[in-house]
């Protein structure tokens, strides 16, 4: 049995692990080692995790039973947008329904704290083969960009959207 909690920054540490082991083998045939280390370091320090908490960004941590399994945050954008900016799920876990799990709850999440109809975005690499969860969940392709994050690494993307 899966459950969800909203995450604290007492959790930082906890999806900085969670991270390791999720987001390195996601990009491991996407990216260079050096931009993943990068993209960790920007995305999953301790610091960075902790920024984002006390900001705009609200993380779930998910379990089964009593194991932490994946994570996901959900950052408030714009009046009427919201971004789904991590949905991250252990290897040894996908393909199980937990990814499905964490993107209702993103969904459950953003309708009770904004209930007017209004627009969920993410960003997915072209070359990662979650593109297609996504469009399982109802998203869509609504643009693509190449988005510069520093060290002169790009993020090669597209933008999803879903109306809620």
């Amino acid at each position: 049995m899966y459950t969800i909690r909203k995450a604290t920054t007492d959790d930082c540490k906890l999806i900085h692990e969670l991270a390791e082991k999720t987001f390195i083998p996601t990009y491991q045939d996407i990216h260079t080692p050096e931009q993943s280390e990068y993209m960790m370091n920007w995305m999953y320090s301790i610091e960075s995790l902790t920024t984002q908490m006390t900001g705009k960004h609200t993380y779930f941590i998910l379990y089964k039973e009593e194991k932490p399994c994946g994570y996901l945050s959900v950052e408030e954008e714009g009046e009427d947008l919201f971004h789904l900016q991590k949905i991250y799920v252990l290897p040894d876990y996908q393909g199980t329904g937990a990814g499905k799990i964490l993107f209702e709850k993103a969904i459950q999440f953003i309708k009770e704290i904004h209930p007017a109809p209004c627009t969920m975005e993410l960003n997915v690499h072209r070359s990662n083969k979650s593109v297609h969860f996504y469009e399982k969940m109802g998203m869509k392709i609504a643009r693509e960009g190449d988005f510069h994050i520093g060290n002169g690494f790009y993020m090669n993307d597209y933008i999803m959207s879903l109306d809620l």
